[in-house]
């Protein structure tokens, strides 16, 4: 699955930005594809080339009712020639969403269960019922989430030309701050902003998707050196959430409102708003020394 990658890196302009003499340039990732776009090629680039080697046919993952994941494996699936299922939480209602509507359009046979049984999706019965339900599958994490991904995230560094010295990027499940520890080159350093309440536990969500990809690619890194490794490369901000995942306040939906009207760059408030939010609030308490160069990573996640 190979997209022309050349998404556009554009300057932020702003009074607050030229008074503190700070320069932040979006990589503009969700212009890359109109089905596959932002961060969601690079978790599914080497997780579908793995199904390939493999031998697998059918690909299986996870998802909610408006998941960009889901939409994006069904589309990537459909341009390889593989079949697709996806779990969806929650029960069926009809007519389906847009999100919805396009996975099944695209091939994807959309199967919905519990939200009680969701929470299951990472036992090992759960796993061996739907190989009972569905036959042989390769199996791709809700939201793309494993070493594979990372080894795909940590090719978005390679996008950018210009020197920087932060790249910022809204959490989900980790992957993606994670995958970007390792293209960084010290003394850069990625900074993440969680989209879930009480997001601490990313971190330890992140060192356990690091520990997998050192074993899996390099051999290298235990807990307590990868604890460390980790800090000089990474910080972690949890106070920009909004009361939690999907959720939202006056203040972010003006913010979103004022930030589309001056930039031109399409946002939304489950990701990329509270990222793009959170990161000039640090500029404006001097988080930042004058003269530095934020890249600021669009993840995408518009349709969902």
């Amino acid at each position: 699955m190979e997209i022309i990658l050349s998404p556009k890196l554009i300057r932020l302009e702003s009074e607050l930005l030229h008074q503190k003499q700070i320069r932040i340039s979006v990589l503009r990732l969700d212009t890359l594809h109109s089905q596959i776009s932002g961060n969601k090629y690079f978790k599914l680039k080497y997780n579908l080339e793995e199904a390939q080697k493999r031998g697998n046919t059918k690909v299986l993952t996870f998802g909610g009712a408006y998941s960009n994941h889901i939409y994006a494996t069904a589309a990537a699936a459909q341009m390889l020639g593989l079949e697709s299922i996806g779990i969806i939480r929650g029960e069926r209602r009809e007519p389906l969403n847009a999100t919805l509507a396009f996975a099944q359009k695209s091939g994807m046979h959309l199967h919905f269960v519990s939200r009680e049984a969701y929470r299951q999706k990472d036992q090992t019965d759960f796993k061996a019922s739907l190989q009972g339900q569905f036959g042989d599958f390769y199996l791709i994490p809700e939201g793309g989430s494993n070493a594979f991904a990372l080894e795909g995230l940590k090719e978005i560094l390679g996008l950018i030309k210009d020197d920087f010295q932060y790249i910022g990027t809204a959490c989900g499940t980790g992957a993606t701050m994670a995958g970007l520890m390792l293209g960084l080159k010290a003394p850069q350093k990625v900074i993440g902003f969680s989209a879930l309440k009480g997001g601490g536990f990313l971190w330890e969500d992140m060192k356990v998707l690091l520990q997998d990809y050192f074993h899996q690619y390099t051999q290298v890194g235990g807990i307590e050196s990868l604890d460390v490794w980790m800090r000089t490369r990474a910080e972690l901000m949890l106070e920009y959430h909004f009361g939690g995942y999907a959720k939202n306040k006056p203040e972010l939906r003006q913010f979103i409102s004022d930030f589309e009207a001056a930039q031109q760059i399409p946002i939304e408030w489950i990701y990329t708003g509270k990222m793009f939010f959170g990161l000039l609030d640090l500029v404006k308490k001097d988080y930042f020394k004058a003269q530095s160069h934020i890249v600021a990573l669009h993840t995408g996640g518009l349709r969902g």
